[in-house]
C-alpha cells in the first residue's frame, strides 16, 4: 500500500531557525516581491486576465507553496508556460472555464503527489521539454508584437501563421511613441545587469522593475509636456482595483468538467514539469534535495487556493527561485515575506499600475520569451541522434502551429514509440548450431565444462539478449520463421540475459511453445531468473512444458536436451 509522503520544508527548517537566517530571508523576500511585481502583472494581461488577477495568484499560489512545499526555495507564482494554454481556455470557455479547469489541475497535482509521481515526471524526455518551451516562447513573443509596436488593429487571428500575416498587414500602422517605449524596455532590460554590475544595491533591482519606471515616467512627459497620446497604458485597457476578492467556487457540472479534463491535465502536467524542474536547479545551487512528492501536493493546494480566489494557474518559477537564492533565501520564510510584499504593494500602490505603458509589459514579455527559448539547448539537441531531433521538431511545431495540449500528448506518445523502438534494438536474437564458445560463459560454464557445451544433433539453441517483449517478441518469430523448414527433436531457449518478460512476449512464447509441441519438437528454457520465472509460473508454463523442460542453466538443458533427443 503506498503511503502519503507530505513533508513540508518549512517546519523541518523552523527547527533550527534564526535571527540571522530571518534577516537574510526577509531582504530575499523583498527583492523577490518586487522582482514579481512586474512579470505577475504582465502574465495576467498577457494571458488575457486583468493585471491584478496576475498578482494574485502570485500572492495565494506564492504563500501556499512556500508554507506546504517540498523545497526550501521553491518560489510560486503565475508563469510564462502558462500565458497561451490560459489564453486558449478563456476564448473557448470564459474565465470561469479557466477556474474550473485550474481546479482540476490543481487535483490532478495532488493525485501525481500521493501516487508518487514526482519522480516519474522528471524522466519525461529532454526534447519535449525544451520542444514545448521554445515553442512556448515563440508564442509569447508572437502575441506581443501587436503592443510591441503599437499596431492598430481590429482584432488579433488566434492562428500562428494567420498572426504574422495579419501583423505584416497591419505594419503601416505602426505608432513609433509606442515602438520607441517597447524597444526602450527591452533595451534597459537587456543592458541593466551591465550598468548596474558595479553597485550592490542596484544591481539587486530587477531590470524590468527598471524598465517600467524609466517608461511610465517617459510615457507621462511624453503626454503632459508634447501632447503624445498614442501610447497605450494599462488603465486605457483595464480598469484597475486593489480591492481583495471575496473567495467564490465555480458552478461545476458534468459537461463542462468533461470539455476541460484534457486542457486541466495539460496544466497539471505543465506545471508539475516546470515546478520540479525549478526545484532541481535549485537543488543544484544550495546544495539541498527537494521532496518532489510534497512539492506536487503543494503545487496541488496552490490551484486549487488561486482560483478560488480570482487567480489563474501557478507553478514554481524558476527566474525567481534563482533570485530568492541569489540574494540569500534558503528557507521558506523567503517566499513567504515575498508574497506578504506583494499583497502590500496590492493594497496601498496597484492604482498606480494604470499608468504602465503596454508596449513596455510587451517589451518585458519579450525578454521572458527569449530566456524561456533555451535556443541553445535547442541547437544542441539538433547535434543529437535522430529519434530526439524528431521528438523535438514535432512537439515545437505541434506547440506553435496548434497547442500546447496536442504538442505535449503526440510529442509523449512519439517518445514512447521512439523508446521503444529502442528497447527492441538492443533486444538480440541469435541462433546457435555447434557448440556454446565457453570464453563467452560466466556462471553457466562454472557448472560444467567444454563437453557439456556441445549441442548434440536434432537440437537447437535461440538466446535472447535482453528485454523480451513486444518488439523483441515478434523478431524471435521472424528468425522462427526462417527456420521453419528446419525440423529439430529439441528447441533450447536460452533466457539468462532476460530481465524481464511482458504479456506481449508471454503470448509469443507461448504461440511458439504450442506450435513447436505441434510439430513435434519439445522447447526447453535455460538459465530463466528468478523474476521471470515467477511471470512464466502464473502463466502456466510448468504445465505447459514441464517443470522438468524450465532449467536454471545451459548445462542443465543440454543435458536435458540429450536425454529427450534419445528417447
Amino acid at each position: 500500500m503506498t503511503t502519503l509522503e507530505f513533508k513540508p520544508k518549512l517546519f523541518s527548517t523552523l527547527k533550527h531557525y534564526n535571527r540571522k537566517q530571518l534577516t537574510t530571508d526577509l531582504l530575499a523576500g523583498i527583492i523577490v516581491g518586487i522582482v514579481a511585481l512586474p512579470l505577475a502583472i504582465a502574465f495576467g494581461i498577457a494571458s488575457g486576465v486583468t493585471p491584478e488577477k496576475g498578482i494574485i495568484t502570485a500572492i495565494v499560489a506564492g504563500l501556499i507553496v512556500s508554507v506546504f512545499g517540498g523545497s526550501k526555495v521553491q518560489i510560486g507564482g503565475p508563469t510564462g508556460a502558462f500565458i497561451i494554454i490560459i489564453y486558449g481556455i478563456i476564448q473557448q470557455y470564459g474565465f470561469e472555464g479557466l477556474t474550473i479547469a485550474t481546479l482540476l489541475a490543481g487535483v490532478f497535482l495532488i493525485m501525481f503527489g500521493v501516487l508518487h509521481l514526482g519522480t516519474i515526471i522528471k524522466y519525461i524526455p529532454y526534447p519535449i521539454v525544451v520542444g514545448f518551451t521554445s515553442g512556448i516562447a515563440l508564442t509569447i513573443f508572437t502575441t506581443q508584437i501587436k503592443d510591441l509596436f503599437g499596431l492598430t488593429m481590429a482584432s488579433v487571428p488566434s492562428d500562428f501563421i494567420e498572426k504574422w500575416i495579419a501583423y505584416i498587414g497591419s505594419f503601416p500602422t505602426i505608432d513609433w511613441w509606442s515602438a520607441a517605449v517597447g524597444i526602450g524596455s527591452v533595451a534597459v532590460i537587456a543592458l541593466w545587469p551591465k550598468l548596474a554590475r558595479y553597485n550592490n544595491v542596484l544591481k539587486k533591482l530587477p531590470g524590468s522593475l527598471i524598465a517600467i519606471i524609466v517608461m511610465t515616467v517617459a510615457a507621462l512627459l511624453l503626454k503632459q509636456y508634447m501632447g503624445v497620446t498614442s501610447v497605450e497604458t494599462i488603465g486605457d485597457r483595464f480598469s484597475i482595483s486593489n480591492q481583495l476578492p471575496g473567495a467564490q467556487v465555480p458552478e461545476l457540472t458534468w459537461d463542462v468538467i468533461k470539455g476541460l479534463v484534457a486542457p486541466a491535465f495539460t496544466i497539471a502536467i505543465l506545471g508539475a514539469i516546470e515546478s520540479l524542474l525549478s526545484a532541481t536547479v535549485a537543488d543544484g545551487v544550495i546544495g539541498d534535495r527537494h521532496n518532489s512528492n510534497t512539492e506536487l501536493i503543494a503545487q496541488g493546494f496552490a490551484n486549487l487556493a488561486s482560483p478560488i480566489f480570482g487567480g489563474i494557474p501557478a507553478t514554481g518559477a524558476i527566474a525567481r527561485t534563482m533570485t530568492n537564492i541569489n540574494n540569500g533565501g534558503r528557507t521558506p520564510v523567503a517566499g513567504i515575506i515575498h508574497a506578504a510584499v506583494l499583497l502590500l504593494i496590492f493594497l496601498f500602490l496597484m492604482p498606480l499600475a494604470q499608468y504602465i505603458p503596454m508596449a513596455c509589459l510587451a517589451g518585458v514579455l519579450v525578454i521572458v520569451s527569449y530566456n524561456m527559448s533555451g535556443w541553445r539547448s535547442f541547437m544542441s539537441i539538433l547535434k543529437n541522434p535522430k529519434s530526439d531531433v524528431i521528438v523535438l521538431w514535432v512537439t515545437f511545431l505541434l506547440t506553435v502551429i496548434f497547442d500546447l495540449t496536442i504538442a505535449i500528448e503526440v510529442g509523449l506518445i512519439c517518445a514512447c514509440l521512439l523508446f521503444m523502438r529502442r528497447m527492441a534494438e538492443t533486444t538480440d536474437v541469435k541462433v546457435i548450431s555447434d557448440e556454446i564458445n565457453p570464453e563467452e560463459e560466466e556462471s553457466d560454464f562454472q557448472l560444467g565444462n567444454l563437453e557439456h557445451l556441445t549441442i548434440p544433433e536434432g537440437v537447437e539453441v535461440y538466446e535472447i539478449n535482453g528485454p523480451y517483449f513486444f518488439g523483441a517478441g515478434n523478431k524471435f518469430e521472424e528468425i522462427m520463421g526462417a527456420l521453419r523448414h528446419q525440423r529439430p527433436k529439441v528447441r533450447i531457449i536460452r533466457m539468462r540475459k532476460v530481465p524481464f518478460v511482458d504479456s506481449t512476449g508471454i503470448h509469443n512464447l507461448t504461440n511458439l511453445c504450442l506450435m513447436s509441441q505441434a510439430e513435434g519438437i519439445q522447447v526447453v528454457l535455460s538459465g530463466v531468473n528468478e523474476k521471470v520465472q515467477t511471470v512464466l509460473h502464473k502463466a502456466g508454463f510448468d504445465a505447459m512444458l514441464g517443470e522438468q523442460n524450465i532449467c536454471s542453466h545451459i548445462n542443465i538443458a543440454l543435458d536435458r536436451a540429450r536425454l529427450l533427443v534419445t528417447k
